[in-house]
């Protein structure tokens, strides 16, 4: 019933609007004026409208600046983040400027050059120097811009200092985890092959290597023994078709039955099966079976197979290859880094350099407070520092909001929970981070994913 309303409602607009034309179409036949003849009337009243419009623009504009704030950023909460600001204000002055030119020009002149009786619009085409002018002055003033930005952005990403605190965040569909360096303020090694569910930010250390190598050699073993059962399931199908004597049906059954639930092996599976079909039909010596194709949808499958067995089998050389030529001497650095998930602390004052990976898509790595971003892509390592100069109780007394909180998000759309990959930021004076820092020591890597080992040393000593 409703959808009968609607197209009723649909067709009678329809009908209206076809009216309003036909009136429209009448009213200036009786007027005896075409459609493109408009009253000076029409036209003055437009050319006051324009100016009104831009005055309302103008207003409005001036008065949100007002009310907001400069740009509505708010205060920078880092060192590059003034640096930042600056260029952005920059930016803004040329925009806003060239906005108020244009918007004045484009309304004054609608309004100036209204179309009166008897003057007729001069046809002017080309102007040399004015081309020059709206060519060469943009050019100047971006080229002036990219400049800034180029060196915003190299200060952005230059070296940290020695005394600058190493922090990783990794991230994920859908979430972020924090690594600091721990003691010893050196991040350690990782490798994207040492990625399983114990060890989800792939560090390298002995027995890590040790857990992805035997779990890779299961993980082959499954693959091969789906890739055996799939073929023979294929050659005792077939072989049921070869031998349709009834007294034979029951032995390949029980054939079959038998080769499966051993460890069997394929060749000599399909040598038994050829044997016994040899019997069926009086042959001696070797048998040769002329066997139809697998079907398509059982090639698929072989095909897939075969393929995750290629790439399992080149990553397992590739994690022995990785355990021979491993340093133990480096698992120290892994073992000690201390693993923070849900909040991000940090200490006003120290300077950061931070590092990105990404386990499964690209994501973006967003500090709106610390006016600072980079994309976190899979494979490819990325960096930037910035250094806290607002804590997270100085930013709540600045914005008179004690519910406010620095954040950390994703700002690339890398799926559907996209909208709540976010990360609390919370900024500590230098005594409150020392001591979260020290309430750590039992939050490392090691005391996370190997909690039995640290239990055996203590116990030991």
């Amino acid at each position: 019933m409703e959808k009968i309303i609607i197209l009723i409602v649909l067709i009678t607009g329809v009908i209206a609007i076809a009216q309003l034309v036909r009136v429209y179409e009448l009213t200036y036949k009786l007027k005896n004026r075409g459609e493109h003849e408009i009253p000076n009337r029409d036209n003055n009243l437009n050319a006051k409208l324009m100016l009104g419009f831009m005055m309302f623009q103008f207003v409005g504009f001036i008065y949100l600046m007002l009310k907001y704030g400069w740009t509505g950023r708010g205060e920078p909460a880092s060192i590059q983040g003034v640096e930042t600001d600056w260029l952005l204000n920059v930016n803004f002055v040329i925009i806003i400027a060239v906005f108020f030119i244009t918007n004045f020009l484009l309304f004054y002149f609608s309004y100036k050059y209204v179309r009166k009786p008897g003057v007729k619009a001069t046809y002017y085409s080309h102007n040399n120097k004015l081309e020059m002018i709206w060519t060469i002055v943009p050019a100047v003033v971006l080229a002036v811009i990219i400049i800034l930005g180029l060196k915003s952005w190299s200060e952005l990403t230059a070296d940290a200092s020695k005394k600058a605190e190493k922090v990783e965040l990794f991230a994920y569909q859908f979430a972020w985890i924090a690594r600091y360096g721990g003691e010893d303020n050196t991040l350690g090694k990782f490798d994207y092959k040492l990625t399983n569910g114990s060890n989800e930010l792939a560090l390298m250390t002995e027995s890590t290597i040790d857990t992805s190598v035997q779990e890779m050699g299961k993980s082959i073993e499954n693959v091969e023994l789906k890739l055996k059962q799939i073929n023979f399931d294929y050659l005792a199908s077939e072989y049921r078709g070869l031998i349709a004597a009834s007294d034979y049906k029951s032995d390949v059954d029980a054939l079959v039955s038998e080769i499966s639930s051993s460890d069997f092996n394929l060749v000599n599976a399909e040598e038994m099966l050829k044997h016994l079909y040899g019997k069926h039909s009086g042959a001696d010596g070797h048998v040769t079976v002329a066997l139809n194709e697998p079907n398509a949808e059982t090639q698929s499958i072989i095909g897939d197979l075969e393929k995750e067995l290629s790439i399992k089998e080149r990553l397992y050389r590739s994690l022995v290859q990785m355990k021979q030529n491993h340093n133990p001497d480096f698992d120290k650095l892994a073992l000690n880094d201390i693993i923070q998930k849900d909040t991000l602390y940090l200490c006003k004052g120290q300077e950061y350099d931070f590092s990105f990976r990404a386990k499964d898509v690209i994501h973006s790595a967003y500090f709106p407070h610390f006016r600072a971003q980079m994309n976190v892509v899979p494979g490819m390592p990325t960096r930037f520092k910035f250094t806290p100069i607002l804590t997270t109780q100085e930013m709540r007394e600045s914005k008179k909001d004690e519910k406010f909180n620095f954040v950390l998000m994703c700002n690339k759309i890398c799926g559907g929970a996209h909208y709540k990959m976010k990360m609390i930021v919370v900024v500590y004076p230098e005594a409150e981070y020392e001591a979260w820092m020290n309430s750590k020591k039992n939050a490392t890597f090691k005391d996370q994913y190997f909690p039995s080992e640290e239990a055996e040393e203590k116990v030991s000593k």
